[in-house]
């Protein structure tokens, strides 16, 4: 069958270039509505309270990331790019000191209901539901990523590591042909090209010729909300991140914040998809208090574009600037790779250099970073489906991805860069402003007033070593500073002479 590749702009789930049409079906599929669960409340998570701008967000796709139990790799194929590859969690959970290591405090996994059995043909070659977001059963689990106790177990271990995590739950569609359309008592619940009924706006239309919940329907909404609340109340989850966002409608949005406080917690958190979404458009979801984030996804972009050369300094720290006017309250989320975008590193053609200022730039700036599993190894990613390539594990033996090869200093760069965030409140809570921003050293300062601290960031995306000379920052006062980085001191003066070796950056603070 020809492939067909849709464009990935219409929506953040297209967790592959999928075909309306066939769907091959190795299982057979029940068809029966499953009763509803029982969903007894967990006791509170033992997770330090903090705000969630301090969080450094770790995004993994289950699959892809480790394999802790060889009894579920059922038609298990890793060296095939659309069929799973045996990640569980049990492996997520034997692996968590990987991330605590690492720095991050909040976890984000893939959808873990159970998908559908078979694989779609349209990609051009099998390609199956191992990311989570073609559901078969909203009130089933995965089989392939284990049991309901190995999921609470993973939330558990999270947990006693001061990690958070987030639940991925998809509201607009489940998965292509699923027992949803099947059965005579839910196939009204959707519209589908099929029939022909599917929509051309954003709340009604087809995404990637998937099957369309009526979630304005008052049935469908209290089964899909009744469904995923039952799993974030049973696994014990911080909170969602929110998939296909614009494609389900405000009411929905608004009942399931209801919900989701009165039922699992005033704090649960959510962080919203709408695709292409920035500071402007996702404000309606802000207005109207139905998200506390949602992804900016206009930071990979700018960044890359940045550190390659291309643009202004001064229009980029403008953009920065720009992101620190959402409202208050709400938070942006910036990351450089996705599971539905080329990878950093695969776009700047491999160049770790530019690659590592681009992170720098991640985690000193405003906004809860995501960095993207294996990212900060240097896994090369690529276009779908190279971007949900395996953890790379190097000469440790932890499948699917042992053997594949780690860049062990780029992940301790990423470890100071983390710890600095953490250390440092003017990096996550800070406000922003330019103090250097012609020519090819960027520099600024981010300042806390709460704290008084104030960090001062140089980055020279240029051929040369380069230096400024900026004010000293006030909030230094007659204090010497020094690099946050590399330990080296500086003098307090009325100026701060800042030199930076090409394609590098310095992170200064005040001295203790």
């Amino acid at each position: 069958m020809t492939s067909l590749l849709l464009p990935l702009a219409f929506t953040g789930c297209l967790h592959a270039p999928p075909s309306a049409g066939k769907v091959t079906s190795e299982v057979p599929t029940d068809t029966a509505v499953s009763a509803p669960m029982a969903a007894p409340t967990p006791p509170a998570p033992a997770v330090a309270p903090r705000p969630w701008s301090d969080e450094v967000l770790y995004f993994v796709v289950v699959d892809r990331f480790a394999d802790g139990d060889l009894a579920n790799n059922l038609q298990v194929d890793a060296k095939a790019p659309g069929t799973f590859h045996g990640g569980d969690f049990k492996g997520l959970r034997e692996q968590l000191d990987e991330l605590s290591s690492l720095g991050v405090t909040a976890l984000w996994i893939t959808p873990v209901v159970k998908n559908i059995d078979g694989f779609v043909t349209g990609a051009g070659f099998p390609d199956w539901g191992y990311h989570g977001y073609w559901a078969e059963d909203f009130q089933q689990l995965e089989p392939r990523f284990g049991s309901e106790q190995e999921l609470k177990a993973l939330v558990d271990a999270a947990h006693q590591r001061g990690i958070r995590v987030l639940l991925d739950v998809v509201y607009n569609h489940p998965g292509y042909n699923s027992h949803y359309q099947k059965d005579s008592r839910t196939s009204g619940w959707l519209r589908s090209q099929e029939q022909g009924t599917c929509g051309q706006d954003d709340v009604t239309s087809c995404v990637s010729g998937l099957p369309d919940f009526k979630t304005e329907v008052p049935e469908v909404a209290q089964y899909l909300l009744d469904a995923q609340l039952a799993w974030g109340k049973r696994s014990g989850v911080d909170g969602f991140r929110l998939d296909t966002v614009k494609h389900v409608d405000h009411p929905f949005w608004q009942e399931h914040r209801r919900r989701t406080r009165e039922e699992l917690g005033p704090h649960f958190f959510l962080l919203g998809e709408v695709w292409g979404g920035d500071r402007e458009s996702l404000d309606p979801w802000f207005s109207g208090d139905e998200l506390d984030a949602g992804f900016d996804f206009g930071f990979q972009g700018s960044a890359l574009a940045w550190v390659q050369g291309r643009g202004r300094t001064v229009a980029f720290d403008a953009y920065l600037r720009s992101r620190h006017k959402v409202r208050q309250g709400y938070l942006l989320s910036h990351f450089l790779s996705s599971h539905d975008v080329p990878g950093a590193l695969f776009q700047l053609g491999g160049d770790k250099a530019r690659f590592r200022l681009a992170a720098l730039l991640q985690l000193t700036t405003t906004g809860m970073p995501v960095i993207y599993y294996g990212e900060e190894v240097g896994r090369p990613g690529g276009d779908w489906p190279a971007n949900r390539g395996d953890m790379p594990w190097g000469e440790r033996g932890v499948g699917p991805g042992a053997g594949l090869p780690r860049d062990e200093s780029l992940r301790q760069f990423y470890q100071q860069l983390v710890a600095l965030r953490r250390a440092h409140p003017a990096l996550s809570r800070g406000s922003h402003k330019g103090l250097a921003t012609e020519g090819d050293v960027y520099t600024f300062v981010r300042h806390d007033p709460e704290s008084g601290d104030a960090v001062v960031v140089a980055v020279n995306r240029g051929g040369k070593k380069t230096s400024v000379s900026v004010p000293w920052p006030e909030a230094w006062g007659g204090a010497a500073a020094r690099d946050l980085l590399d330990g080296s001191g500086l003098e307090a003066g009325p100026t701060l002479e800042i030199s930076v070796e090409a394609l590098s950056a310095r992170i200064l603070g005040r001295a203790p």
